[in-house]
């Protein structure tokens, strides 16, 4: 990779997802004081504290009232407030399912769901705080935009993206510290696929803590002589259709890989896109129908096939 590679090809110092959305409300509350924020008796998790100790006044603790602070978020933007919500993605999507689908998204309100520990690497609190679901959830609800970003920059970036974008949002990130790997000169554009590799052979599609991993697939590839390009959809909906079927036009394959369940996230939007444009060849890395347990992010992710060598698996097996 020459140096004007997107990312750092040798990241030198790993952040958690979670602090990167901290830093970047803090950010945005300084330059818009409609931002408000709003958070379920987890503020230190959701890295809220810098906010809410700069901005008493637009900071409002709810407590363990998940589905009041939705409704809650929505009043607000009728009064043009720009609320953030914050709790586990588990608590952000599942718990309040309905009063998201009634009272934000049919009504197409200005509010940014804001979610952490999604995944199977929030860890050792185990399958019920796991949620591998709620890309899907959320991206099957009209007016819903859904942003899954990579590193600790991309989602501090991402936070300043959706403060400026009208209608609800649902950003995904996480707990576990992971290389920062993006470089903060790299532009962000919401619905637009970011490719941090180029190759011919075959295209890796990538979401969130995934990305990582897929990068470091194509470095283990290219000793093989097999090509990849990486492409980081940090944006599930919008999709950026028109980035993808570029890419599998030149490579014939594809690999998608996601921190999720392999039915309803990521794959699937990929799978419907290829099917209605252009049918390729197609692998899918995630979780196979299954709950998660307790156990390290590290382990667990080697146990449920998400990992770099798991990709490059995948990938042999699709090319074979």
């Amino acid at each position: 990779m020459s140096n004007a590679s997107p990312f750092l090809l040798h990241p030198t110092e790993s952040k958690d997802t979670r602090s990167g959305f901290g830093v970047g409300l803090y950010e945005v509350g300084q330059n818009n004081d409609r931002v408000v924020g709003l958070c379920a008796d987890l503020t230190g998790s959701l890295k809220m504290n810098a906010f809410r100790d700069a901005f008493p006044d637009r900071f409002f603790q709810v407590g363990i009232a998940e589905a009041n602070m939705m409704g809650l978020a929505a009043g607000m933007t009728i009064g043009g407030k720009i609320p953030f919500t914050g709790t586990f993605a588990n608590f952000s999507t599942g718990r309040v399912y309905d009063q998201i689908r009634q009272s934000i998204a049919y009504s197409d309100k200005n509010v940014k769901i804001c979610a952490s520990h999604a995944g199977l690497t929030l860890g050792e609190d185990g399958a019920t705080h796991q949620i591998l679901e709620d890309i899907g959830l959320m991206k099957m609800l009209p007016n819903m935009t859904v942003v899954v970003p990579a590193d600790y920059e991309q989602t501090r970036q991402a936070t300043h993206a959706i403060a400026g974008h009208h209608g609800p949002v649902y950003l995904r990130f996480g707990r576990p510290k992971v290389p920062v790997f993006i470089k903060p000169e790299t532009p962000f554009e919401l619905g637009k696929i970011q490719r941090l590799m180029s190759g011919e052979n075959v295209t890796l599609v990538a979401c969130g803590h995934m990305v990582w991993e897929a990068i470091q697939a194509a470095q283990i590839l290219a000793k093989d002589g097999i090509q990849a390009d990486v492409l980081n959809v940090h944006t599930i909906k919008p999709f950026d259709a028109e980035s993808l079927i570029e890419s599998v036009r030149r490579t014939g394959a594809v690999v998608v890989a996601e921190e999720h369940q392999v039915l309803g996230g990521l794959g699937g939007t990929v799978a419907q896109t290829l099917a209605k444009h252009h049918p390729t060849r197609m692998a899918h890395v995630a979780v196979e129908d299954q709950f998660g347990e307790s156990g390290t992010p590290a382990q667990l992710m080697k146990k449920y096939g998400l990992d770099a060598e798991s990709i490059v698996i995948k990938t042999r097996e699709l090319l074979a």
